[in-house]
């Protein structure tokens, strides 16, 4: 007997991108929809068409790139915003509209300042209006797990009369359990008296660390969609993470009666592409996508897993991608074997232009660093990505000098609109000397909210990349540097953070524009 399908809806791009600093450009955005299209996700939520312009543009750029999945729009239950979405949505090969609306009495009171009535009225016309732009539109009962059941059935009847043929129920401040959630939802499909009309969708978040076990709660309740992110990405603490909902549904098929659709050997990969343009690093435990998920330190695990695998893995690495973490490039290596490895990987470039930027950085980067992975192939790409934004600054040269006992001095060559000046300053340690250096050309007056380095690799020649977070007037912006010296990628990073903040496409954190389910 076949398994009824579970649909799962990605939202990485825009409840993820609410994450703070982890905005997306258009670009990015439309990157990161191809490799989840590749991932064969049913439905990419590419962001809030109304938010802001750049948004909106967003939006639109990936329903016009991708056609493998249907490409959805948020928008909250005004008519501006449904008709932005609309737009936005206009060349996308498949669209859905996502409305919402807060149905808990906290919300109600205190945000909409609406009576039930009110809000079941103003959800009814949203939906219509939706409907009428668009042939697929998912309703969302905001903060639905604080919310009455007898209201809930009420307005989720109506929003479904109304031609909702997704409803979605939202534990949209991570309170629920996973028992009561699914009973919750259960209760909703059993009462309601069109819910055959509708799937039933649900969206966790991670406050209590319940996300995903909320989700597949409600799975087994009959929902017939989760909604989640790669690598569990998300505001406060995150969302159900994507990789962990299809890997639980692949694993206990003995008690989840659903599958997916996913190409699992893309998860990994998915998973680097979105740390390396969020500079939100994977933590070594995470499960799944974690470098220490499929690592086996004790003796005994070591011992049983090579008489037995499955004495101590209940998956295969190779399932989810981490096969991918092969040496595949060289100093020998061609352009013709670089491309096809990047198109292995999901990445493709705008221009032959682009190609052939990042194949000069490959060679440069095969000269100091003998075995490539794929992960510096990510981080290559990105690193030539970033160097392609507008460049107000540019790093010409530089030399630190650190030595014990005395300050570290940094001398740094900066471009600054076509013109190239010298600086020198000290700092506490190198990177505050190159940071403080270049401060004096940029004056930017930003704050420094976020300094990491990630080693991409193992190995004394592991490249190292750098995040530097920088904001301004509510703005953050993200830059990323990658290099096999950690000072010249440090460097890089607070560059391009620089351009990234000068730029006028750049735009207010998400968090400061809108809320969502």
């Amino acid at each position: 007997m076949s398994k009824q399908p579970l649909i799962i809806f990605d939202t990485t791009l825009r409840d993820g991108e609410q994450s703070p600093g982890a905005s997306m450009t258009r670009d990015e955005k439309v990157r990161i929809a191809l490799m989840l299209e590749k991932l064969r996700v049913d439905v990419i939520e590419a962001g809030f068409a109304a938010a802001s312009p750049g948004d909106f543009e967003a939006v639109k750029a990936v329903a016009e790139s991708v056609t493998g999945s249907r490409v959805c729009s948020l928008a909250r239950a005004l008519d501006r915003d449904i008709e932005a979405a609309g737009e936005a949505l206009a060349g996308a090969a498949q669209g859905r509209i996502h409305t919402f609306i807060a149905t808990s009495p906290i919300h109600m009171q205190y945000k909409l300042q609406m009576s039930p009535e009110q809000v079941v009225e103003r959800a009814v016309a949203a939906v219509q209006k939706a409907r009428g732009l668009c042939d697929d539109v998912e309703f969302s009962c905001e903060d639905a797990g604080r919310s009455e059941l007898d209201f809930l059935c009420r307005i989720v009847e109506a929003a479904i009369e109304a031609g909702a043929s997704t409803i979605n129920i939202p534990d949209t401040v991570g309170y629920a359990l996973p028992v009561p959630f699914g009973e919750m939802v259960g209760e909703l499909i059993r009462r309601v008296p069109n819910s055959d009309k509708a799937v039933f969708s649900v969206h966790c978040h991670n406050d209590l660390g319940l996300a995903v076990a909320n989700s597949l709660a409600a799975v087994n309740a009959g929902a017939r969609q989760v909604e989640c992110t790669i690598n569990g990405l998300g505001e406060r603490a995150g969302n159900a993470s994507l990789e962990e909902i299809v890997m639980a549904v692949r694993t206990r098929q003995d008690i989840l009666d659903v599958e997916t659709r996913i190409d699992a050997t893309h998860i990994v990969p998915t998973s680097r592409l979105v740390s390396t343009v969020t500079g939100f690093p994977v933590q070594p435990n995470k499960a799944i996508v974690g470098k220490n998920a499929f690592a086996h330190e004790s003796g005994i695990h070591q011992d049983g897993v090579l008489k037995h695998r499955e004495t101590y893995e209940i998956m295969r690495a190779e399932d989810v991608g981490w096969h991918t973490n092969a040496i595949v490039l060289g100093k020998h290596s061609g352009r013709n074997a670089f491309r096809s490895r990047l198109d292995e990987l999901g990445i493709q470039f705008a221009s032959e232009a682009e190609l052939n930027d990042a194949f000069a950085l490959f060679k440069q980067l095969a000269d100091k660093k003998h075995e490539i992975y794929d992960e510096d192939l990510q981080a290559l790409v990105t690193d030539t990505r970033a160097a392609a934004r507008a460049e107000r600054f540019r790093l010409v040269a530089m030399e630190v000098t650190s030595k014990t006992g005395e300050t570290p001095l940094a001398r740094v060559v900066l471009g600054h609109d076509g013109e190239e000046r010298r600086v020198e300053a000290q700092g506490s340690g190198p990177v505050d000397a190159v940071f403080k250096a270049i401060e004096q050309i940029a004056d930017s007056q930003a704050e420094l909210e976020l300094y990491s380095v990630n080693a991409i690799t193992s190995g004394t020649d592991s490249q190292g990349e750098v995040t530097v977070r920088l904001q301004k007037g509510g703005r953050i912006v993200n830059g990323l540097g990658a290099d096999t010296d950690i000072v010249i990628a440090s460097a890089k990073a607070y560059i391009n953070a620089l351009n990234a903040l000068a730029s006028r496409g750049a735009r207010t954190h998400p968090q400061g524009v809108h809320e969502g389910p």
